[in-house]
């Protein structure tokens, strides 16, 4: 059956027709979809884990008890899990692993660029790269093969324009292979020194053998062109702007498998053409390969090594006029994220920007609190960085930082890798006030479960943590909750535990806005007889405040009613659905 697909909705296809029975991951755009596509699959299950470290780590003990797995994570992601891959690269597996791992070229939605090519490389092992959606699919069957074949985990490469465009796909059947058998293997799965010294040497045989592989296999293949002129190594979405720029005209070897990669294919592709050329986005990884067998060989000479390639920029940079029907429109007008209207971390930003607080921020759509008008995030580096540096920092300016200092954390970073930084400043006792902005979801990534909302991946009842308890058992005394809705309240919180003598947590709860089980309020409107144009409602930053003939005016369309703008009006100009001054 032909389906039109989006990539992730492919590669979680590709995981259902493999056979695959548990998939543990961490939501991080733009993998997510694929684990949330697989939970739709009865035969797999699937979880959300409270980090990529811990999904990694889950999908090997399901492939080591015989079972196909497979865990998801964006490029950052992959840091955090990067502990566990390097040991299981050495291991091997039992049944097939497959790692997803999703690049984000252009930073859509990420704090850098890093290119997982070489997670790869310096793992020794194998990495998939599709440039479309049944290639998703197809690529990640071909893994579990790879990965059982080859006794390896497999990495599979997705980027933004992979997972989340769409194209035809052909699907099939679910092949779901015996449970493999579980053997006691001290050698190979202890990775004390004295075994993990004899599996160094494996791992490269393995190497060796991977590129023979990549030799013949299919995921590498040639395109002859009209003439003999241009030749081009690429793979991944590149490889679809070289075709929509040169159609049959250049030669193409298109890498699919993109780690490790084939010699000779490669140098014999080379002697068929007059001039060579790399196109890849990001770093040079092909282009170093290839430089290394000796080649004459063009690509970041004129290739840029930073954001997305486009067609017109690949005709730029090879000198051949953009085809029409790829001219992108230029003219766009910018539309910067903001925080929703009726969002619950916009109080605790407005307090924290009007007490002059330093703000150690974190990794969430809170951190649209560093945008103006609220301007109210410091630093911004990692998930749960916030937690570790307000202690630092601390350290380093002692009391008048204490006195003036906090850190912002979401409730699903928190669990991620919030905990450890909290356990160190209870540990290592800094007067730190750490603020846990529970919105009861994991919101950046479009609202997945975590282990404090009560419910697993497919919104089912599951074991809820409850976070004063943590935050308490952890060694922090002063713990406190908030309506960030309250912004006296809030107020009060901020001042008196910066004031307090010793490490304090302030929850502040109000489930996100966009929850569907969160009941919108009527939208409140504004009496222009009232208003003085002081603007002190567009302190906020909310959406549906604008000024329109020198008056505030409320967006109806999209205010929720939360009220928190009232709150900031000194001549009583807001009214109730009905009329009455609020």
């Amino acid at each position: 059956m032909k389906e039109l697909m989006l990539g992730n909705k492919a590669l979680a296809r590709g995981l259902y027709e493999a056979g695959v029975c548990v998939a543990s991951s961490y939501p991080g755009t733009p993998s997510t979809e694929t684990t949330e596509e697989a939970a739709k699959y009865e035969e797999i299950y699937c979880e959300w884990a409270p980090n990529e470290k811990v999904a990694m780590e889950t999908a090997f003990g399901a492939s080591r008890a015989g079972k196909r797995s497979y865990c998801a994570m964006k490029h950052v992601g992959l840091n955090v899990a990067a502990d566990p891959l390097f040991t299981i690269a050495y291991t091997g597996v039992n049944a097939g692993m497959v790692i997803c791992v999703a690049d984000d070229p252009g930073m859509h939605s990420s704090q850098n660029e890093q290119d997982s090519r070489h997670y790869a490389i310096a793992a020794k092992i194998p990495m998939l790269e599709p440039s479309d959606s049944q290639e998703a699919l197809d690529f990640t069957k071909k893994a579990y093969e790879i990965s059982e074949e080859f006794d390896t985990p497999v990495l599979i490469k997705m980027c933004t324009r992979v997972a989340h465009s769409q194209s035809i796909v052909e699907t099939g059947e679910r092949v779901e292979p015996a449970m493999k058998e579980y053997v006691k293997d001290i050698a190979k799965y202890v990775m004390v020194p004295a075994n993990a010294k004899k599996r160094h040497p494996i791992v490269e045989e393995r190497t060796a053998k991977l590129i023979e592989f990549a030799e013949t296999s299919e995921l590498n293949r040639v395109e002859k062109g009209t003439d003999n002129k241009i030749g081009i190594i690429t793979s991944s979405t590149c490889y679809q702007y070289v075709k929509e720029v040169f159609g049959d005209k250049a030669s193409i070897l298109k890498l699919g498998l993109i780690n490790p990669m084939p010699v000779k294919k490669i140098k014999d592709f080379a002697a068929g053409v007059e001039k060579l050329y790399v196109v890849e986005e990001l770093d040079p990884i092909i282009e170093t390969h290839v430089k290394t067998l000796g080649l004459d060989v063009t690509g970041k000479e004129i290739f840029p090594m930073i954001d997305e390639f486009s067609q017109g920029l690949i005709a730029e940079k090879l000198g051949v006029e953009t085809p029409e029907s790829c001219k992108a429109i230029t003219d766009l007008p910018n539309r910067p994220p903001a925080m929703c209207s009726g969002c619950p971390h916009r109080g605790v930003f407005y307090t924290l920007n009007k007490n002059k607080c330093r703000v150690m921020g974190d990794i969430g759509c809170y951190t649209l609190g560093s945008a103006p008008p609220l301007c109210a995030i410091d630093t911004t580096e990692c998930m749960g960085a916030s937690v570790s540096s307000i202690h630092g920092f601390n350290k380093a300016r002692g009391e008048e930082s204490e006195k003036n200092t906090v850190a912002v954390i979401g409730d699903s970073t928190f669990m991620h890798s919030g905990m450890t930084g909290l356990a160190n400043i209870a540990y290592n006792q800094t007067n730190s006030t750490v603020i846990i902005l529970d919105n009861s979801i994991t919101g950046m990534t479009g609202h997945q479960q975590n282990p404090t909302t009560g419910f697993n991946l497919r919104g089912e009842p599951a074991g809820k943590i409850n976070l004063e308890a943590l935050v308490k058992a952890m060694g922090i005394n002063r713990v406190r909750v908030v309506d960030p809705y309250d912004l006296s309240a809030v107020d009060t919180a901020v001042k008196e535990e910066l004031a307090a003598p010793e490490p304090s947590v302030i929850i502040s709860r109000r489930p996100c806005v966009l929850l569907k089980a969160v009941k919108k309020n009527p939208p409140v409107k504004v009496n222009p007889d009232k208003c003085k144009s002081c603007k002190s409602c567009m302190q906020m930053g909310c959406p549906s405040i604008s000024f329109k003939d020198g008056k505030a005016h409320i967006d109806a369309t999209l205010c929720v009613g939360c009220k928190v703008c009232t709150q900031l009006c000194h001549f009583h100009a807001f009214e109730d659905a009905d009329g009455n001054e609020i």
